[in-house]
């Protein structure tokens, strides 16, 4: 099992990465929530993983902070909710955002993500809602809002609105819904990682 990577990051395409450790090319997927932290391209970056192994893939995992990685393991036990799910319920929300819905059972938050019908949401609040029950009074559930600047390696999209778009579909959007959230934050100046934090929080 890989469960950390240290490396400097050479590409960046939400919400996939390459990171170069030791001359190894890794491609890592990552929720946003984590990707709004990482550093610019040609930079040094360490982030903690999970594997996972299906007959037609192998499949990396990467998060800024161990407690993602944990709630990303936690979800996937949950019946019902794969590794794809999980990406898309950790880039819709922080872990703190994510335990106060379970513990509040906010129903109506977690159906708003793309993919969590009215039984996941109520079987994630049955499975999970107690599990985190006092984390996030921990510094490690501090939600960061830090947005660094953009800096994408050769072969990205060049406009921010289609990159956004093409993240939010790779999250699990339809692309006329991706489309529609972009256009209704879109701002000028606003680069892709803005749009896509700005398009997420506008479902919630």
């Amino acid at each position: 099992m890989i469960g950390r990577l240290q490396g400097v990051l050479l590409e960046k395409q939400p919400p996939e990465i390459l990171v170069d450790v030791g001359g190894v090319g890794y491609e890592l997927l990552l929720p946003m929530t984590s990707f709004y932290n990482l550093p610019e391209v040609g930079k040094e970056t360490t982030l903690f993983t999970h594997l996972v192994v299906r007959e037609d893939a192998h499949l990396l995992f990467g998060f800024s902070q161990k407690t993602d990685r944990t709630l990303f393991r936690e979800l996937i036990k949950t019946n019902g909710v794969g590794p794809k799910l999980a990406l898309a319920i950790l880039s819709a929300m922080s872990v703190n955002e994510f335990v106060y819905a379970i513990e509040r059972e906010e129903l109506s938050k977690l159906v708003k993500i793309p993919g969590v019908g009215k039984k996941t949401a109520e079987r994630l609040l049955v499975e999970l809602k107690g599990k985190f029950k006092g984390a996030v009074q921990s510094d490690f559930f501090v939600e960061s809002s830090h947005i660094p600047s953009v800096d994408y390696a050769g072969g990205q999209l060049d406009d921010p609105a289609q990159e956004a778009i093409a993240a939010l579909v790779a999250l699990g959007y339809k692309g006329t819904e991706a489309e529609k959230m972009v256009k209704k934050v879109q701002k000028a100046d606003m680069n892709s990682e803005q749009l896509i934090r700005e398009a997420l929080k506008a479902t919630l």
